[in-house]
């Protein structure tokens, strides 16, 4: 299994012969809309070659649904299986269409098997009332991605429900926009037991992940492998 952390929510699986991308966004198009938000770090171009087997969207946000990054991704040609929520699943099918495409409307408990990988939808607590996060087990362990959210004992319902435990939680820690806060994310992973990969900082703003408050961790940096 190779983790890269692609900044803000992006991450980048390489595992059993499948590339999954999830939440990319490598473009600047939030800054349009919200000046305030420019990018602080400059793309890496090298992802945007990338060609993903799977691409995961947690919510229909443009910092994680976003169409100038994943017109790289999507076309008439491509042949990508995407999964999604439903108001990011709407956007991508409008937005992007392709014969060979696969969406797939991804609800919380819903279950997608693929090949040796199997992915789960957990309930998000978000703005964007679709919001999932996932976990996706591969390689005998499972990694839990829990996309935009607050504490929310939804979302442990739904782990139990799903008789899933992780070994990896990544978790959004800015506090900001419905996100946990540092105090909020570490309370999680410590309820998990799980290492934790704390993210969506350091795009917008300069916060210093090194000071989240969980001894088990691994502060990812732009655009390298996260060594788990």
């Amino acid at each position: 299994m190779k983790v890269t952390w692609l900044g803000q929510a992006g991450l980048m699986f390489e595992t059993c012969g499948k590339t999954i991308l999830v939440d990319p966004y490598l473009s600047d198009s939030v800054r349009k809309i919200e000046p305030h938000n420019a990018r602080r770090v400059a793309v890496d171009e090298r992802f945007l070659a990338v060609k993903p087997d799977i691409i995961v969207l947690t919510h229909d946000h443009l910092d994680h649904t976003d169409p100038e990054t994943l017109c790289h991704y999507l076309g008439a040609d491509s042949s990508v299986l995407v999964l999604a929520p439903y108001n990011a699943y709407q956007h991508v099918r409008k937005e992007f269409g392709g014969l060979k495409n696969n969406y797939v409307l991804f609800s919380p408990l819903t279950r997608w098997t693929e090949g040796k990988l199997t992915f789960y939808a957990i309930t998000a607590a978000h703005s964007d009332l679709t919001a999932i996060g996932f976990c996706l087990k591969a390689e005998g362990k499972t990694y839990y991605v829990t996309g935009d959210t607050l504490y929310s004992e939804t979302l442990f319902a739904d782990l139990k429900a799903l008789s899933l435990k992780p070994d990896y939680v990544f978790v959004p820690v800015n506090g900001r926009g419905n996100n946990m806060n540092f105090a909020d994310g570490a309370a999680l992973c410590a309820r998990l037991g799980a290492k934790a990969i704390p993210m969506h900082c350091g795009l917008f703003d300069d916060f210093d992940m090194r000071s989240f408050p969980y001894e088990n961790k691994v502060v990812p940096e732009f655009y390298k492998e996260i060594r788990l």
